[in-house]
């Protein structure tokens, strides 16, 4: 079995539910069992320059600990196929979106192929992936960047919100 991690996101049609629905569709994937899954994270949406989008909704984000007997590019294939079955559409760069899944690492592997680039790129850099990534697997190294509880705390000021369980 391998260790993978994926960022779940989405701001269209009851994005906390697209994020709920998608992580009970991952730990139904074969060969595949739901480790742990962090809390739901609330980021706004971002157009130009990095500056929030006033015309879009925010986004809800969380991240996935999966234990998989798949390969990275299965895995990845999983994914799409989720995305598809929840009517992902990508109609321009950094659109809303109903869901979308990112394979952010697997076991230690470095790649960089035209469909897959493990770790993810820029995930280090990203609030609303790290937040999530250090809340279930603080000490999880992201390739050369360190820790992700250090690299949590340096997107601290991102505007990244966790969001409170309900009772």
């Amino acid at each position: 079995m391998s260790q993978a991690f994926v960022a779940l996101g989405s701001n269209l049609h009851h994005p906390d539910d697209q994020v709920q629905r998608a992580l009970d569709e991952l730990a139904a994937l074969p060969q595949t069992r739901l480790v742990k899954a962090s809390s739901l994270y609330r980021t706004a949406a971002l157009g130009v320059a990095n500056q929030p989008h006033p015309e879009f909704p925010d986004f809800i984000n969380a991240v996935a600990e999966l234990d998989t007997g798949l390969a990275a590019q299965d895995l990845l294939a999983a994914l799409l196929g989720i995305e598809a079955k929840h009517g992902r559409e990508r109609p321009f760069a950094n659109a809303p979106r109903v869901l979308d899944l990112d394979l952010l690492l697997y076991d230690e592997l470095v790649l960089d192929t035209a469909t897959l680039t493990l770790p993810h790129p820029r995930m280090h850099e990203r609030g609303f992936v790290m937040l999530p990534l250090a809340e279930i697997a603080p000490q999880r190294r992201v390739g050369q960047h360190g820790t992700a509880s250090a690299l949590a705390a340096a997107c601290a000021d991102q505007g990244v919100q966790r969001l409170q369980a309900e009772s």
